[in-house]
């Protein structure tokens, strides 16, 4: 385990136990897709791909897009009908991050365990990435399954808090 890099990072992270292959848990793992989630940002993607945005500016589409996003939120509000998460027996402090690992605060893994896990992820936009765990200790798990589209953000995401690190390492020197 020594071979594991990890990077500092605060994220919050629920979680449970799932030895058993909750079909509840496979069922919001595979409802939390990222174009599922957001069909304002796949019908972007698809404008996007066909070259109709060449003549828009970039930061002003997409800020117009995630105003549009936090008034159908609101309205979901308002009508009652925001996405319901299962809820999750246990949440912890992420103290650190890899490309593959995640480290709690403190332990509250069981060593050889599986696990079902959601982490709000502070990245624009804000959204939850679900993700499977295996414990290898009582704070250290590997993430053995995520979606293909959150790879993407979360080693993005890792690799923004490792330059983060890098730059203060740089200024204590």
């Amino acid at each position: 385990m020594s071979n594991i890099r990890i990077i500092p990072a605060s994220l919050d992270i629920k979680f449970e136990l799932d030895e058993l292959s909750n079909i509840d848990f496979l069922q919001e793992f595979n409802s939390i897709i990222p174009s599922d989630e957001d069909p304002l940002g796949a019908w972007l993607k698809r404008v996007k791909s066909r070259g109709d945005t060449k003549e828009s500016d970039q930061v002003m589409l997409t800020l117009l897009v995630e105003l549009h996003r936090k008034l159908d939120e609101l309205s979901d509000v308002i009508k009652n009908e925001q996405k319901q998460y299962i809820d999750l027996a246990q949440s912890a402090k992420i103290d650190g991050i890899g490309f593959e690992h995640i480290r709690l605060s403190e332990p509250k893994f069981e060593p050889k365990r599986r696990y079902y896990a959601r982490i709000l992820m502070p990245i624009f936009p804000k959204r939850n990435i679900a993700m499977y765990l295996n414990a290898l200790d009582k704070t250290t798990a590997y993430i053995t399954n995520m979606h293909e589209e959150d790879v993407s953000d979360w080693d993005a995401y890792v690799t923004s808090r490792e330059r983060v690190m890098i730059r203060e390492l740089r200024a204590n020197s």
